[in-house]
């Protein structure tokens, strides 16, 4: 008997991908400026990017990287216990906390490892994590890889996750939210399941990638805009290269969370600590985030143009008053022609389809910045405007 061929078999499911209109394709970006960027010799204005606060080319960041590059090179050449934390790393993490009021916070390379690395930490073997259907798949991913029993809840429904921890009762429990979900835009009922593992004795740990610069009182994160504390929500994760514009993670919490980070935490003790000019760039960033409030005025603007010229256009808007914000289409071979449509016109929003969401809920994902200038947000609606399944004439 002949075991089944491990590439053979990759290859029938990538021919099934295509046959569904489901094929993913990388696309190469000769150049970028601001909110635009070319590829393939076509400038496009860049409806895709999660840089938030338009801070990724900010020349302040330019100079603190190619400064600390100057000093310690481009790559850390080690992990952070053998060697590899600087005095960035140290300094970063230590302005991480306190923005976000945590007592300590620890650097990871990527917001996939800093979840990984934490739930692996926390969860084994008999314990349960209740996560809501819609999360990232970093989170889904760590909680099977700890050993737990992973259980799923109906998305931002406290209640049904709620039924989740009861019907565990004596095991050890961990609750993890996105905070903003990435495809819909839409915010978790942070304060409901704080008070929900509060009263059930599990632990609360939220994904703020999405709203860390973004949401709450200096861009402190979705936390500190729904007023919870660490007592609140022991773990929190969030990432550095969305409205940071930079790249890499990290967990804050309390001194006892991470210091057992350091400890048990394999994605952090088992990888290269992120290059040193890296984290100089991110505390750069750190600052003008907290400090330039115009840029969150923008946002919520250009958001609320967004939002009321979609509504007078009659274009299919999911609920969110972040800076995501999709355009449900369904079908995922619509979405596709509507996406190309989109980039003839000179408009770079790639269709989201299965699996990162939910069969029948393909979909164009706008992702707005404060780089962006108002007439980009005109000149976007009235081009959606024009597209039968977007609510134009035919």
């Amino acid at each position: 008997m002949q075991r089944p061929g491990l590439l053979e078999r990759l290859a029938r499911a990538q021919a099934e991908r295509a046959q569904l209109s489901l094929l993913r394709r990388l696309r190469t970006v000769d150049s970028v400026d601001g909110s635009r960027i070319v590829i393939g010799s076509r400038p496009l204005l860049n409806f895709a990017s999660n840089d938030y606060l338009g801070l990724a080319q900010h020349p302040a960041l330019r100079e603190a990287l190619t400064r600390s590059a100057a000093r310690w090179g481009v790559g850390a050449t080690a992990s952070h216990l053998l060697g590899g934390h600087r005095d960035e790393h140290a300094a970063l993490e230590e302005k991480l906390a306190q923005w976000t009021g945590r007592e300590r916070a620890l650097l990871f390379s990527t917001g996939y490892m800093a979840n990984l690395g934490a739930l692996g930490a926390l969860l084994r073997d008999g314990d349960v994590c209740v996560q809501d259907k819609l999360n990232h798949a970093c989170l889904l991913d760590g909680a099977r890889l700890s050993g737990a029993e992973l259980k799923r809840y109906a998305h931002a429904d406290a209640g049904a996750a709620a039924r989740q921890l009861h019907n565990m009762p004596d095991a050890a429990a961990l609750l993890a939210t996105d905070a903003v979900f990435s495809m819909d835009g839409d915010i978790a009922p942070l304060r409901e399941l704080s008070a929900l593992c509060k009263k059930s004795y599990a632990t609360f740990m939220v994904d703020d990638a999405h709203g860390l610069g973004v949401l709450g009182p200096q861009g402190a994160g979705s936390l500190a805009e729904a007023g919870l504390g660490q007592d609140d929500a022991p773990v929190l994760m969030a990432t550095l290269g969305k409205a940071l514009g930079v790249a890499g993670a990290f967990i804050a919490g309390s001194k006892g969370l991470i210091d057992g980070l350091v400890q048990f935490a394999r994605t952090h003790t088992y990888t290269t600590a992120m290059p040193p000019a890296l984290a100089a760039a991110a505390s750069t960033a750190v600052d003008l985030a907290r400090s330039e409030s115009w840029r969150h005025d923008r946002l919520r603007r250009l958001i609320a143009q967004w939002r009321g010229g979609a509504a007078q256009r009659g274009l299919p808007l999911l609920e969110s008053r972040t800076p995501i914000q999709p355009l449900l289409v369904g079908a995922s071979e619509d979405a596709l022609r509507i996406s190309l449509q989109m980039e003839n016109a000179g408009f770079y929003i790639p269709a989201i389809r299965p699996p990162t969401v939910p069969a029948g809920k393909a979909r164009l994902r706008i992702a707005l910045s404060a780089a962006h200038e108002e007439a980009d947000i005109e000149a976007l609606l009235d081009e959606l405007a024009r597209v039968p399944a977007m609510g134009g004439a035919a």
